[in-house]
């Protein structure tokens, strides 16, 4: 290796380490296990998410050295550093659920701040919970430093009355308990047994979709998206990560090289074929915004034209994301999509090559495996992410129509000014059938935050009302949500969009052929209304709730923070 090309490795670290005046940085670096021979390394950050607060991360300290290991055997020094997490499942329901949101923001901030205040040359970023995911690859993006994303990988299903559970399961006994249907003891016995050890909520949920799409974007390796948490597989993948990176440092191919509009179409591609959470569209939006790459709401509703359902995996279908990891993962999926001609084969990767190069030699799943649909026989034709505007969301909203609820609801309207009031309401059935319920007031400043309505949604599946009560709002929804129901709705309320003007008992339609959602007034007494309207006093001044409501962007937008100055 000439001198040139080996300083070009070190382009960062150089700079901390180099030279008698940097003997001060050198000194501290021993204290934390540099060997002289290190500062002659590439140093490559491991941004581990790891953390006791939730299954979802609780292994990622191992993970971390696995990907720590891989990084120093190919001749880098790797250095582990680690950021924040917090636990949708755990906070779901609560006023702690505001915080989840802004912790994508948190962990991205975090990231870029220790990777460029310590001059590392290269990063590792281990997520497990929904949020680590997107917000570790726009630390990568904003870095553009070679990097690679590791997937902490599913948790395994737990096993009650014979069936897989998980932690939606739990939510759906919640409803099925205050109908009666079970007892408590049941619902204890589902308790006990539905989370049974590490890794990711174990449906196609939003840790889960996000892992396929940040693959399909080409920045993990192959089939990091879909392996277990506790297996040899994750720890080889760690491991294959980190000597990855250093070879990319020989090649110099960064995230901003690799991520290109036919790689968010990919990406976009790979989550409509799933199934995959309405939060995809949030991240996705938040993490073009962060390549500078024009991404827009009606690109999921162009794609999902084309795109059929396959997956037939929870919440909506019959399978675990463990049995998806059990006939092959992710890639025989993309490998069907590409000769399909639905994905971009030409696109780059972490791998240095490219998809349809990552993908020439993948086989086909089992002949009899069922979790998989063939493209001539999908779960659903086209894709079951439905944009929608209308009088009440006139920047658009996001509902997620498996086909199963119907494609039309009209209603009247059960109005809620946060989660909290709905789900009340819900358990102890003020809902009934025909009912729209909207709960207002929980959009990104709002709220603030942009809470998951899991508790809601799942009260009503687990009340056996699925398909005959819509659930509309300006929050979000989480991955495991099922049934009819539209979130991401813009303006928000607290920005004085229709949706802070509806009063019970108004009819409310959702066509999802139409691509609608609709308050049955006229303009004019919208207009009315909105003129009496009042925005409520903001619910926090100090801290970071109150920062990130002062700065978030519309949820259609992505609900990002670090929106482009004005200068």
């Amino acid at each position: 290796m000439n001198q040139q090309s080996k300083e070009s490795k070190r382009f960062f670290s150089s700079q901390l380490v180099d030279g008698p005046d940097r003997a001060p940085s050198r000194a501290m670096l021993r204290a934390v296990g540099f060997s002289e021979e290190d500062f002659q390394k590439s140093q490559i950050g491991v941004a581990s998410t790891w953390s006791m607060v939730t299954p979802c991360n609780m292994h990622i300290d191992q993970l971390a050295r696995e990907a720590e290991s891989g990084v120093n055997a190919a001749g880098g020094k790797a250095i582990i550093f680690n950021t924040i997490t917090i636990s949708d499942g755990i906070s779901m329901g609560t006023e702690g659920m505001k915080y989840s949101l802004v912790s994508r923001e948190v962990i991205a901030d975090s990231i870029e701040t220790v990777v460029g205040c310590e001059n590392l040359d290269g990063l590792v970023a281990i997520g497990g919970c929904d949020k680590n995911m997107p917000g570790c690859v726009m630390a990568m993006i904003r870095l553009d430093r070679p990097s690679v994303f590791v997937y902490g990988g599913t948790i395994l299903p737990g096993c009650h009355a014979q069936k897989d559970v998980d932690v939606v399961s739990v939510f759906e006994a919640v409803g099925a308990h205050a109908q009666h249907k079970i007892d408590d003891q049941e619902l204890r016995a589902i308790e006990s047994c539905a989370i049974p050890g590490p890794g990711s909520c174990g449906g196609m949920y939003t840790a889960n979709t996000m892992a396929c799409a940040i693959e399909a974007l080409g920045l993990s390796l192959p089939n990091s998206s879909a392996q277990a948490a506790v297996s040899d597989a994750k720890r080889e993948d760690c491991q294959r990560a980190g000597a990855a990176v250093v070879r990319l440092l020989e090649t110099g191919l960064t995230p901003r090289k690799i991520l290109t509009r036919q790689s968010f179409e990919n990406a976009i591609t790979v989550v409509t074929a799933l199934g995959g959470s309405t939060n995809a569209v949030l991240h996705l939006l938040a993490i073009a915004h962060t390549a500078n790459i024009p991404l827009h709401l009606d690109d999921f509703m162009t794609i999902g034209a084309k795109v059929p359902v396959l997956a037939d995996l929870k919440p909506s279908g019959r399978f675990t994301m463990s049995k998806l990891v059990e006939i092959g993962g992710l890639l025989p999926l993309m490998k069907l999509l590409l000769d399909a001609g639905l994905l971009h084969g030409d696109c780059l990767t972490v791998t240095g090559k490219t998809v349809a190069e990552n993908l020439a030699h993948v086989a086909p799943y089992p002949a009899d495996q069922e979790v998989i649909r063939p493209l001539s026989d999908p779960v659903k034709k086209e894709g079951h992410l439905v944009i929608c505007y209308g009088n009440l969301a006139p920047q658009g909203s996001v509902g997620k129509i498996s086909g199963k609820e119907g494609l039309v609801f009209t209603g009247k309207a059960k109005v809620f000014d946060s989660e909290e009031a709905a789900l009340a309401q819900i358990l102890d059935g003020r809902v009934h059938a025909g009912h729209v319920v909207v709960i207002r007031y929980e959009g990104p400043r709002g709220g603030p935050g942009m809470r998951e309505m899991l508790s809601p949604t799942s009260a009503v599946m687990g009340r056996g009302l699925g398909k005959d009560v819509a659930l509309i709002t300006d929050g979000r929804f989480s991955g495991g949500t099922h049934g009819f129901v539209v979130g991401h709705i813009t303006p928000e309320a607290y920005e004085g969009g229709a949706l802070a003007i509806v009063q019970d008992g108004d009819i409310i339609t959702i066509d999802a052929q139409r691509r609608v959602v609709e308050l049955q007034v006229s303009d004019a007494d919208i207009a009315g209304r909105l003129l009496q309207w009042q925005r409520p006093a903001p619910r926090y001044t100090r801290g970071v709730l109150a920062k990130y409501a002062a700065q978030v962007q519309s949820a259609s937008l992505g609900a990002v923070t670090d929106k482009d100055l004005d200068v």
